[in-house]
């Protein structure tokens, strides 16, 4: 199961009053699980972006002046995650903030199936808050690297996030245990029906170990046929 986590950080906080994406990060997950395949890129915009949004991402309309568009990049982003569920945090800022910059250019909106984590993050903690940061501390999950915020660093973290709102580590363990009893292995099945070799002790020492186990007082080995 190929599953995309998506994160994008934006000029400001509504799209329906002209912000814009400036840079947007994936992740791909395959039976939950991170491969090592992941798209990242920032769009050059029209836009000035607010102070806070410089402030929380780091990043400048200075930075972007010679990075390509965000319909340069439209077909790879649009190739990368395919048909594919998104996981997103907050899906409804991402997926509207994607969906106007596809309309912008005359391309369809997104049709995929969307997780939004806030969500399951509140049904399965039983939270109201349900930040990133806040997530990445309750599961552990590293956050030095996130001195501002980037779309492919928070894509990650929302990725390792996910697998633990999903049912952690011993859930993607269970993953693979599945994988390996569906294999028809014929090394597996050799290894199963290798001969078990028993010990047979000498008679002396059995019973020099009895005699020894009457001297213990209270000793538990009494309670198996001494």
């Amino acid at each position: 199961m190929r599953e995309i986590v998506v994160d994008t950080e934006t000029t400001g906080l509504s799209h329906k009053t002209g912000d814009r994406i400036i840079e947007v990060g994936c992740v791909e997950l395959v039976n939950h699980v991170a491969t090592n395949k992941s798209l990242q890129f920032y769009c050059r915009v029209e836009k000035e972006i607010s102070e806070s949004a410089q402030k929380i991402t780091g990043i400048t309309n200075g930075f972007l002046k010679d990075k390509n568009s965000f319909a340069d990049h439209c077909q790879e982003f649009l190739d990368f995650i395919d048909n594919d569920t998104l996981i997103i945090h907050n899906a409804d800022f991402d997926v509207g903030f994607l969906n106007n910059e596809l309309s912008l250019i005359g391309r369809p909106v997104l049709t995929n199936p969307v997780v939004d984590t806030v969500s399951l993050a509140r049904s399965v903690l039983n939270t109201r808050v349900a930040n990133l940061d806040y997530l990445c501390r309750r599961f552990k999950v590293d956050l030095s690297e996130r001195n501002l915020h980037g779309a492919l660093l928070d894509s990650r973290l929302l990725a390792e996030v996910y697998l633990e709102l999903k049912g952690g580590k011993q859930f993607s363990m269970n993953l693979s245990k599945t994988r390996s009893l569906k294999t028809d292995n014929p090394k597996n099945k050799e290894s199963n029906n290798k001969k078990i070799i028993k010990f047979h002790p000498f008679q002396e020492d059995v019973a020099d170990q009895k005699k020894t186990v009457q001297e213990i007082k209270e000793a538990i080995w009494k309670k198996y046929n001494y």
